[in-house]
């Protein structure tokens, strides 16, 4: 009995400490003790002497008397989780779902100056395509899906800089080899947030991808399907667009989707 007498005033400290920390979150500007108050429900002594306990551990700073903000402790903590965060290990396990769904290769790549890397992938013999872009393969921006997100995700300058350095070479008659074809297409990804390889990497073979987000919105991966050209089928968009948003979400990405 003594026990949980014990516990109970420690978890209602808690709870609180929680409730304060929430309402500190959804302000930008140092908030004031009337407003706290007011939001958790807390006596404005009780949300005071909580506050105070949180600033001495810089977990809530006091800019001026009477106000707060959350504080650099937070920060620090976060970056510790965020370094920790592997896009790899958050993908895995989405990508194997996708693939039971699918029964075609699921890519996971990242950018790397002016290719995509493939860094995982889940596929199994039954897809019926041998497809030679192997984990820690390389293919041109512009020629793949995920490249198409990365260069969407660019600003106009830095597009045509990457077309004059390439030059756009193309790898089948489907290629895109000239800027405003490119342009044209980066647009459409940018509507869309989602982006399109149709047999221009590989003849007969055909890809859908959707962008994955850290916590600041950056985009740093790209998730992708790849299949035969005739079995690719529309209605997976959709599943991928919510991987994709799944695996951003295990990233601190906080938004609905994971469109550009």
């Amino acid at each position: 009995m003594k026990t949980t007498e014990s516990k109970a005033p420690t978890i209602q400290v808690l709870e609180r400490m929680f409730s304060l920390v929430d309402v500190l979150a959804s302000y930008q500007d140092p908030v004031s003790l009337k407003t706290i108050s007011e939001q958790t429900g807390l006596h404005p002594s009780t949300a005071h002497r909580i506050l105070n306990d949180l600033a001495s551990g810089r977990y809530v700073d006091r800019p001026e008397a009477g106000s707060y903000r959350l504080g650099m402790r937070l920060l620090e903590l976060g970056n510790l989780v965020k370094a920790r965060l592997d896009v790899r290990d958050a993908a895995l396990g989405p990508m194997r779902e996708l693939h039971k769904l699918t029964h075609q290769p699921v890519n996971l790549s990242m950018r790397q100056g002016d290719e995509i890397v493939y860094i995982e992938r889940t596929y199994s013999e039954r897809s019926g395509m041998q497809v030679v872009r192997a984990i820690g393969g390389r293919a041109p921006l512009h020629l793949t899906s995920v490249g198409k997100l990365f260069l969407a995700h660019d600003d106009p300058q830095r597009v045509r800089a990457y077309a004059t350095r390439t030059g756009l070479a193309g790898h089948t008659r489907n290629s895109i080899t000239n800027l405003p074809t490119l342009e044209r297409a980066l647009s459409k990804v940018l509507r869309d947030g989602t982006a399109r390889d149709d047999e221009e990497l590989e003849l007969g073979v055909r890809c859908m991808a959707a962008g994955i987000l850290d916590d600041q919105g950056k985009l740093v991966a790209g998730l992708s399907i790849s299949a035969p050209a005739d079995r690719l089928e529309e209605a997976w968009m959709e599943r991928l667009k919510a991987t994709a948003a799944q695996i951003s979400s295990a990233l601190g990405h906080r938004g609905l989707s994971a469109s550009i």
